[in-house]
């Protein structure tokens, strides 16, 4: 009699389980931007690894504290099947995955973060700033809580090293006719004003939507004036003299320095960035095929790499000459990315030094680059003859 009671009692509390999952509605998910993974020391007597997390820039809030009951996520790899064969331990880019769920009659966010190290300090999750707003009539859902308790304060995790943690923001109920939000305040996974659409689990793709490949652009090519400066020499990084001299770059209408537009073909995906002419004789400089090159990153973690910068010197430095005023654009040639893919991440790392007034090569990480906004950028990069007038 007693041990039917106790089978009665577990079959009960697998029906309550599996009720109050049946309750969690995912209403968006994604596998989050790739980000660079933290310094990881470890200590000689323990063993144990730390880190320090570097993406926070609230230093004025002096509120710190350790994130006590953690949850531990075992399945989430089963969550983001798009990058489940990934190899995400000691890469040197670690995924920010997130899902927006709907359950026990509230909003939640949930922020996975996987352990770089058994600890980590200095992380952040929300503040008051963080909320939903209705894409359509502009509500705003404000935060009512975290959990673990890490509200407007800096903390630190301990886990094991490899372990995926969930961070939860909760939120009041969304209407069921929401059909998209606009998610704030949660900076370390780079959702900061991102408009997300609803209903659409991993909504990562254009597929069915009927887009094509676009047509290859054709871009003014720049020519070479000069194979050295002043010094008739071999290339020298450290002898601006030696560099190359180039003229009649493509030029475009004035456009805000660092503009992009993209163009995907089935051989190759090409990058164009806007750039301003800001002396008559200016220098630049481009690598690929070396770990200096600019990289684009999926939110599956898949890479592209660059092939050329069309029309100037590889892994040199050179200048080019034009009118300070001129507004120009290099185009970029990457291996193709499938039409499947709705926004990638743009990764220039930091070049290695060299000798130049005003010299400075510092690295760049672009997040959450639309590809439909960039292919409307398409436009902006016609060719534009100089007009001067004297």
């Amino acid at each position: 009699m007693k041990r039917i009671m106790i089978l009665s009692l577990m079959a009960i509390a697998c029906l309550s389980v599996q009720a109050q999952e049946q309750k969690v509605k995912v209403l968006a998910s994604s596998p989050g931007v790739f980000v660079p993974r933290p310094e990881v020391n470890t200590d000689k007597k323990t063993k144990k690894t730390s880190a320090v997390w570097h993406s926070t820039n609230n230093d004025w809030i002096k509120d710190n504290c350790e994130a006590k009951n953690v949850t531990i996520v075992k399945d989430y790899q089963q969550l983001f099947p798009e990058i489940a064969n990934m190899p995400l331990d000691d890469q040197p880019y670690m995924p920010m995955s997130w899902r927006l769920t709907a359950e026990g009659g509230e909003t939640v966010m949930h922020c996975y973060f996987r352990m770089p190290a058994d600890e980590v300090t200095h992380l952040w999750l929300t503040s008051e700033e963080t909320c939903l707003v209705d894409g359509e009539t502009g509500v705003q859902y404000r935060i009512r809580r975290t959990e673990p308790d890490t509200f407007r304060k800096h903390f630190s995790i301990k886990a094991k090293k490899g372990d995926v943690v969930d961070l939860k923001i909760f939120f009041p109920p969304l209407p069921e006719s929401t059909k998209d939000v606009i998610i704030f305040g949660i900076p370390n996974w780079y959702l900061v004003g991102d408009k997300v659409s609803l209903q659409q689990q991993h909504n990562n793709g254009w597929a069915g939507v009927g887009f094509d490949y676009d047509v290859k652009p054709q871009f003014h090519q720049p020519r070479l004036l000069q194979a050295h400066l002043s010094e008739d020499k071999p290339y020298d990084k450290q002898n601006w003299n030696t560099w190359k001299v180039l003229t009649d770059a493509h030029l475009i209408k004035p456009q805000k320095d660092g503009t992009m537009a993209i163009w995907l073909t089935p051989e190759a995906t090409y990058l164009a960035v806007a750039c301003e002419q800001n002396w008559t004789r200016e220098y630049w400089g481009f690598s690929w095929g070396n770990d200096k090159a600019d990289v684009l990153l999926d939110d599956a973690g898949r890479q592209y790499k660059l092939r050329e910068v069309q029309g100037v010197p590889q892994n040199e430095l050179f200048f080019l000459e034009g009118n300070a005023g001129d507004y120009i654009a290099y185009l970029k040639v990457f291996d193709p990315i499938p039409l499947d893919v709705k926004t990638f991440t743009f990764i220039s790392p930091e070049g290695e030094p060299f000798n130049a007034w005003g010299a400075s090569w510092k690295g760049s990480v672009l997040h959450n680059l639309s590809i439909e906004e960039l292919r409307n950028n398409q436009r902006l990069f016609e060719y534009q003859p100089r007009k001067v007038v004297e």
